[in-house]
């Protein structure tokens, strides 16, 4: 049994439907490759390699994570206490906190824009962003 389906054949399917099944395919079609090029640019941004550590809404520290060769640790101590913040090349982390929830270690490393890292107790955050840094 074999199974071809030419160009012919598959007009000849498609004149076959009612309009509003062919109309709903298109729609359907046209939908599905928007999400797909909404994905594709979504996915696409915030591809930075800036680390930006911020404490208490000032700047701390900013990491070109691009340019790490070896990871290293560190360490934040502010009146509002205790985080071990580990750097890794393509990666950012905090290891160690001493507040109360440790939400901030759970989370995990990030290596791309979008969701940062955020130690509320500590008025810590992390967040990549763009690729260029001024020196």
């Amino acid at each position: 049994m074999e199974c071809r389906l030419t160009i012919k054949a598959l007009s000849t399917k498609i004149a076959g439907m009612d309009k509003k099944t062919v109309l709903f395919a298109a729609i359907f079609l046209l939908l599905l490759a928007g999400c797909a090029a909404a994905w594709f640019v979504i996915g696409r941004a915030d591809t930075g390699t800036e680390a930006v550590i911020t404490v208490d809404g000032e700047v701390y520290k900013t990491v070109d994570l691009s340019k790490v060769k070896t990871a290293y640790d560190i360490e934040i101590d502010t009146e509002y206490g205790h985080n071990t913040v580990h750097v890794e090349p393509g990666a950012i982390s905090v290891s160690e906190a001493d507040c109360p929830d440790g939400i901030c270690v759970r989370q995990g490393k990030i290596s791309t824009g979008g969701v940062p890292i955020i130690c509320m107790p500590h008025r810590l955050s992390i967040a990549i962003s763009g690729g260029d840094i001024d020196a």
